[in-house]
């Protein structure tokens, strides 16, 4: 099933798209269509030819034109309507003062005019009928799309208008015509006669019917106008040049011609062209424009870069790696695109009123007309009626509802990195009642720190660091570097004849003194180790936290603490998830004692250890026997749960697989933004339901005004005037309504309202979840094959392989020692292209991991080793 998009044009109101969508959901192969009344956008899934469904909008009155969602340029956004119609409204108020001068201005004011105008009204309504020829010329789009509509079988907004105007115009005309031939037969002797049907003529109204309705079409294009503020400053971060490097010569080129592998260079204060590899120099970089955070982030050789990132200092050369259409912003405004133009579930009320309301409102128009004629009424109060009915209808405002508050809503959380990839993951994210969360990376910082230092007695910490530092700084393991990094001293001391022990530790010399760290069971077998640091380890442990031990000839010299600690943001995530009413489940792979304690810091309502990528996506089937459950993650192993969960929520600086399988994607990797993505969509929410409210009390409301319901008790009597200057703002109410979504704080938490929910305390029982485990291994495999081929979608070099070429490769591994050499390995293996499932254990020395047939195992094996691990068996088998 493909995806296609396109531009429809002469659509004028929620009738009008709602008709397009029904005409384009009738072609054979088409399995979803969503039409945006506000970027007159239409969306369309299945396998239909764009030649079928252009036909099909062709035949339903309109046009369609196919477009290519990925390269929406500032250009399609402009706003070209306003001074368009900004032109007729002009052109209108200089016809309609005019008219009203004659028709008002004397016998109000007593301004002057022809004597022939004061004795012969004939003449004087002659001019009117020219002058509102004159309006309804320069507003003739009323009555072209309004009687096309209607004959096609269509009819919509500029039916009513058209209708009403036109009603006013022929039956002032026909007064007129019968006024002229009493003038002609006896000008004196018909005088009483011609000035009772001068009270009948409604010229004025039919002129100020169609101004009114153009202010209220200029307000609400305006209006509307405002609503792609977000999508337009995305596309103007785009650079318009690049430099490159090419034949050994510099050479500046439009942006839209930086290929795949290009050098390109970027001086202080200029704008990353595409995502790349910096190959050389130094510098800081602003990404706010992706990420939403303004600290500069430092980038040096290795490290990437995403286009529209400001340099702030040095001097960069970088290798192309995406360009055009396929970078991050590329993809981010593609993303808030696609979730501002799609349909939230919300608007299936209004989509269904909107599709019967025209016909049904010309009906009542109609009855309401007969039933005044019936009372007894006159022609002319029985027109005035339902003239009134027609014009104080208004379809549009049921349509805007919904699309004008998504629009907004999409563009507030991707000014705060929050991007919604379509507008039912916006509207179902404020329903959420249980937050399930991935651990690493997510709820910690995925990298481990030195949380404490413990010398042996009679030894300094500095004196223990300057030793730890010295040997590890030789070492590749994860924990080596968090040492080396707390250690932070340039004065280290050299360490000479450094060896690396698989599964035990390392040691070396360095001041003719021998060094040995590690485990404890590997210093013990060379110096005594104090019981009390021994009971220290053992509390760490409890804590979740790993013991690197060392010592020095023969002598302990203490213990250093590493830990994977929790983001700084994390428990304050936490806590105000809480304070809007949600719980939070923690699911790790990580051991018992490991979970209990970050569990215990982030303050999660629960917290389930040794859960495997299959067990994730069971635990949040488990869980959505509870309520509607969000689950957050970052890794591959995450994209199954991510999938099988009613919205998942990728972080961003996660692997592309668990972006393509989420709902939505954090850009700045931090946990805050998932209470703030919530607060924006029930913000959303809220407008929404205050626009459909609106826009169905107005007609509920109006329209029995229009008929004359309360004449006979209230004596209310609605002009078709004020029906139209009615009709004319309330369109223009409901989007401004939304455009107030833009004073929108998602990250105070101080007006939090937690929901209502039934939910009661709950425990994943370990033997439930074990069995939910076991039987969901093929269809968590099967989800994250899912994802993985839908990250490769579109992408010619990178075909999708079939089940049958998939691998499950089992890898006996020496050397790992804590959840931090676990996740090393894991991470290696997530490097491999098509790589599903990833579980590795090191109290087994077991990893095991569902590969593309395409991957070489001597790679595997050597890009594992370069970790400092041994590979002593690798196999695969065929999946």
């Amino acid at each position: 099933m493909s995806k296609q998009f396109f531009q429809v044009m002469g659509m004028s109101c929620a009738a009008c798209s709602a008709r397009v969508e029904r005409a384009v959901s009738a072609v054979p192969g088409v399995e979803a269509c969503a039409v945006s009344l506000l970027t007159n956008s239409m969306n369309v899934d299945g396998s239909a030819s764009s030649q079928e469904i252009m036909k099909a909008v062709s035949d339903a009155g309109y046009q369609a034109v196919a477009a290519d969602s990925g390269s929406l340029t500032a250009e399609a956004l402009d706003d070209t309507e306003t001074p368009r119609i900004r032109r007729r409204l002009i052109g209108s108020l200089i016809c309609l003062a005019a008219l009203m001068y004659i028709s008002m201005g004397h016998q109000m004011w007593g301004w002057p005019l022809p004597a022939c105008f004061m004795d012969q009204p004939v003449y004087s309504n002659a001019v009117l009928m020219v002058l509102t020829l004159a309006v309804i010329a320069i507003n003739r789009k009323f009555f072209v799309s309004g009687f096309r509509g209607l004959i096609g079988g269509a009819p919509n907004m500029d039916t009513l208008v058209a209708i009403g105007a036109g009603a006013a115009f022929v039956w002032s005309s026909g007064v007129l015509i019968m006024m002229l031939r009493l003038h002609m037969a006896s000008p004196n002797g018909n005088a009483a006669l011609i000035g009772r049907l001068n009270r009948e003529i409604y010229f004025d109204s039919a002129a100020m019917i169609l101004t009114l309705i153009t202010v209220g079409k200029l307000l609400e294009a305006y209006a509307k106008g405002r609503t792609t503020t977000a999508l337009k400053k995305l596309l103007s971060l785009a650079p318009k040049k690049a430099t490159l490097r090419r034949d050994g010569q510099e050479v500046i080129v439009p942006y839209e011609e930086v290929r795949r592998g290009d050098i390109f260079l970027v001086r202080p204060g200029e704008t990353i062209p595409a995502d790349g590899i910096v190959v050389s120099g130094a510098s800081s970089l602003n990404e706010a424009a992706l990420t939403g955070e303004s600290l500069p982030v430092d980038k040096s050789v290795g490290d990437s870069v995403a286009a529209a990132s400001i340099n702030l200092a040095g001097y960069l050369e970088c290798r192309a790696v995406r360009v055009g259409n396929d970078t991050s912003l590329a993809q981010i405004i593609k993303l808030v695109s696609d979730a501002s133009t799609g349909k939230a579930p919300i608007a299936r009320i209004a989509d269904r009123v909107a599709g019967v309301f025209v016909p049904v409102v010309i009906a009542i128009a109609l009855v309401t007309a007969a039933g005044w004629l019936l009372a007894g009424q006159t022609w002319a109060f029985a027109i005035c009626r339902g003239i009134s009915v027609l014009v104080i209808s208004c379809p549009c405002a049921l349509g805007l509802a919904t699309p004008v508050a998504i629009m907004v809503g999409c563009g507030v959380g991707a000014r705060h990195g929050i991007l919604f990839k379509t507008a039912a993951a916006l509207e179902a994210m404020g329903q959420m009642q249980i937050v399930a969360l991935d651990k690493t990376g997510t709820i910690t910082a995925g990298k481990p720190r030195v949380t404490g230092v413990y010398p042996a007695p009679g030894i300094g910490e500095r004196e223990l660091l300057l030793c730890a530092g010295a040997l590890e700084r030789k070492s590749e393991h994860p924990l080596a570097k968090a040492i080396v990094a707390y250690t932070s001293s340039d004065d280290l001391p050299e360490c000479s004849d450094f060896a690396a022990h698989i599964g035990r530790g390392v040691s070396g010399v360095c001041e003719k003194e021998e060094l040995r760290g590690g485990s404890a069971a590997y210093i013990a077998e060379w110096a005594e180790i104090p019981e009390a640091l021994r009971v220290q380890a053992d509390e760490l442990a409890g804590r979740g936290e790993t013991s690197l031990w060392f010592a020095r000839s023969g002598k302990v010299l203490g213990l250093v603490s590493v830990a994977d600690v929790i983001k700084e943001d994390s428990a304050k995530a936490i806590a105000e998830l809480r304070g809007l009413g949600i719980r939070t489940v923690m699911l790790t792979g990580d051991s018992e004692a490991a979970a209990r304690a970050i569990a215990a810091k982030a303050g999660v309502d629960e917290a389930v250890a040794g859960v495997r990528p299959a067990g994730k996506e069971a635990a949040v089937r488990v869980l959505q026997k509870q309520g509607r459950v969000a689950m957050v993650g970052d890794g591959i192993n995450d994209a199954p749960a991510l999938t099988r969960a009613d919205v998942g929520i990728a972080i961003g600086a996660g692997t592309d697989i668990a972006i393509e399988a989420a709902d939505a994607v954090l850009t700045k990797s931090q946990l805050c933004d998932v209470p703030a993505a919530i607060r924006i969509s029930r913000a959303v929410r809220k407008n929404i339901k205050e626009n459909l409210f609106w826009a169905f009390f107005y007609n509920v409301v109006g329209i029995p005004l229009a008929m004359g319901v309360f004449i006979p008790s209230l004596g209310w009597e609605l002009s078709p005037v004020y029906g139209a200057a009615a009709m004319s703002l309330s369109s223009f109410c409901v989007v401004l309504n939304a455009l107030r979504l833009n004073l929108c704080r998602p990250y105070d938490s101080a007006s939090d309202r937690r929901i209502a929910s039934e939910l009661s305390e709950f425990h994943l029982d370990p033997s439930v979840l074990a069995e939910a485990d076991a039987s969901a291994d093929l269809s968590a495999h099967e989800a994250a094959h899912e994802a993985v081929s839908k990250s490769a979608e579109g992408t010619a070099d990178e075909p999708v392989p079939s089940e049958a070429s998939r691998r499950r490769l089992k890898i006996v591994i020496s050397g790992m020692m804590c959840a931090h050499c676990e996740a090393t390995v894991r991470k290696v293996l997530e490097s491999f292209e098509q790589v599903s499932r990833a579980e590795v254990s090191h109290e087994t020395g077991l990893a095991v991991a569902d590969i593309g047939g395409d991957n070489d195992l001597d790679e595997v094996k050597r890009r594992i080793e370069a970790k400092d691990y041994e590979v002593q068996e690798i196999s695969a088998e065929i999946i």
